[in-house]
């Protein structure tokens, strides 16, 4: 019997992840629960463990691949563990020195046609051994790199990069056998034997070094690049990283696509002032400069716009005098930190408004699934946390039954597992409705975008003080915007505004919380 390998839920903003390392081979004996494969998205790494003892009979997707959530990754056949290991297909061997062997796109999925070529690993007369990276192509799922079918010499390079090619097109030929020596330029034999000596490893000759204007530095930054997997390849490429800078918190130290986000570009070092000629604008270099979006770029922006427009999303927005909830936390903050352990901070106010506004509009806690709404009894409030690896939702589960010292701590080990990398899928999976903070980066005023498939967001702001009048007088109080989006297909808009104005004022009525109005 047959066990399928799936891509497991990965948070309800995580549609896929790639496919970072298998632990098993094709053939490999496997025990359930035992990690198998490790996925990685933006947000987390997540290790994939067997569902089932038995052998691991096929691999559906390969490292490198991006997968979508629930999609076969693999298949067990149970009750097989005492079963003989399948073979490994022998990998290619050429039979004769001097054979030319064509370097060719793979076939990288079903949906998958063509791809673009990016960079060359390797040039024209290269050296070359068996499985080395060669090129890198992009598709619209996914950075994979091109493996050497044959140890000899790179002789033709057929595809640029920039190149779009198609599956099974030739992208350059090799020919097999031992690469041919260099000549040493004049027949300097001392410098000759300095270029093949040492370690055995493929390092320039201080010759090459001087007429290639390459550093040993910048070729020890090329070797750290090659050894990465294709995705935080990707984000190094783009942000001019130093990989071997970066500090691998994968399995084994390597760097995942979360390390390689997390890492900031070293600033540049000032050159010494050189004396020349005052320079034109013209001189300063072009004014603009076009680029070719790539594709996995392409994919993200087109996905950004599905989700877009999938639901019908409008923003309603209101203000709210925090007066009362700042002195409230003024008055109470000592004595609250010293019973509880934990600072009196707003959200806990917000999220307590919130499950009080969401109980009198239930459609705004509800969803859509085709042609069916499914109304929540429950109150799981998403709250949006920064860190260095990005925004991550995790959720309070049963907010409304959270007191407040409750929500305050839930809110701060969330923030300390969000900064340490800590944070597990099923934290972020399940909210009924989302709560934004852009208030800590200083935002005055945003309109946040739905965490689908939920059905509302409300989005905080800084709080800042303004003149307002208040019984025929002007004065000034801390006044906060609010922004509420929402699904127009499930919500109207007097179920909008009538949410967002029980939430202004059961913040500015502190008291309307306690009594429960």
């Amino acid at each position: 019997m047959a066990t399928e390998i799936r891509v497991p839920t990965l948070g309800e903003s995580v549609t896929e992840a790639t496919i970072a390392k298998w632990m098993k081979n094709e053939g490999d004996e496997v025990f359930a629960d035992e990690p198998i494969v490790e996925l990685e998205t933006d947000k987390v790494s997540v290790e994939v463990p067997a569902p089932a003892d038995g052998v691991l009979t096929s691999v559906s997707a390969k490292e490198g691949d991006t997968v979508e959530v629930d999609a076969l990754l693999g298949a067990i056949e149970e009750g097989a563990a005492a079963a003989p290991k399948k073979p490994q297909p022998k990998k290619p061997a050429p039979s004769h020195e001097g054979e030319e062997v064509e370097v060719k796109v793979p076939a990288s999925g079903e949906s998958v046609s063509e791809a673009d070529v990016g960079e060359w690993l390797k040039k024209e007369g290269d050296a070359v051994t068996l499985d080395e990276p060669l090129v890198s192509l992009e598709t619209d799922k996914a950075a994979m790199d091109v493996p050497s079918p044959a140890s000899g010499t790179l002789k033709e390079i057929r595809a640029q990069e920039g190149d779009t090619v198609e599956v099974g097109a030739v992208l350059a030929v090799i020919v097999t056998g031992e690469a041919p020596a260099k000549a040493n330029g004049g027949g300097n034999g001392a410098a000759g034997a300095a270029e093949v000596s040492g370690s055995g490893e493929n390092r320039p000759s201080p010759r090459e070094v001087a007429a290639s204007g390459e550093s040993v530095m910048e070729g020890d930054r090329k070797r750290a690049s090659a050894e990465l997997s294709p995705a935080p390849r990707r984000v190094v490429a783009e942000r001019g990283l130093d990989p071997s800078a970066i500090e691998g918190t994968g399995k084994d130290g390597r760097v995942t696509k979360a390390d390689a986000l997390k890492a900031k570009a070293k600033p540049q070092q000032a050159k010494p002032a050189e004396t020349r000629a005052p320079q034109t604008p013209r001189d300063l270099g072009p004014r603009e400069e076009r680029v070719k979006m790539s594709r996995l770029r392409q994919t993200i922006a087109r996905r950004l716009k599905e989700a877009q427009d999938t639901a019908a999303m409008l923003t309603t927005f209101n203000d709210v005098d925090m007066t009362a909830v700042m002195e409230l936390r003024n008055q109470y903050k000592d004595l609250f930190d010293k019973k509880h352990g934990i600072k009196l901070g707003f959200m806990s106010f917000f999220v307590k408004a919130c499950v009080h506004a969401l109980k009198e509009v239930p459609d705004v806690n509800a969803e859509i699934d085709g042609t069916d709404i499914i109304y929540k009894n429950h109150y799981d409030i998403g709250v949006a946390v920064g860190s260095d690896k990005g925004l991550v939702v995790p959720v309070l589960r049963d907010a409304d039954l959270k007191s407040m010292a409750e929500i305050e701590l839930e809110i701060a080990d969330y923030g300390r597992k969000a900064r340490s990398g800590d944070l597990k899928l099923e934290d972020m999976q399940g909210g009924t409705f989302t709560i934004s903070n852009g208030g800590v980066y200083g935002s005055l005023l945003s309109t946040p975008i739905l965490n689908q498939p939920q059905s509302g967001i409300l989005g905080m702001h800084r709080i800042e003080e303004r003149p307002v009048a208040r019984n025929g007088e002007v004065v000034i109080r801390p006044m906060m915007y609010l922004a509420m989006s929402y699904d127009h297909r499930i919500v109207d808009g007097k179920g909008a505004v009538t949410f967002l104005v029980r939430v202004k004022e059961n913040l500015e009525d502190p008291q309307r919380l306690l009594l429960d109005l």
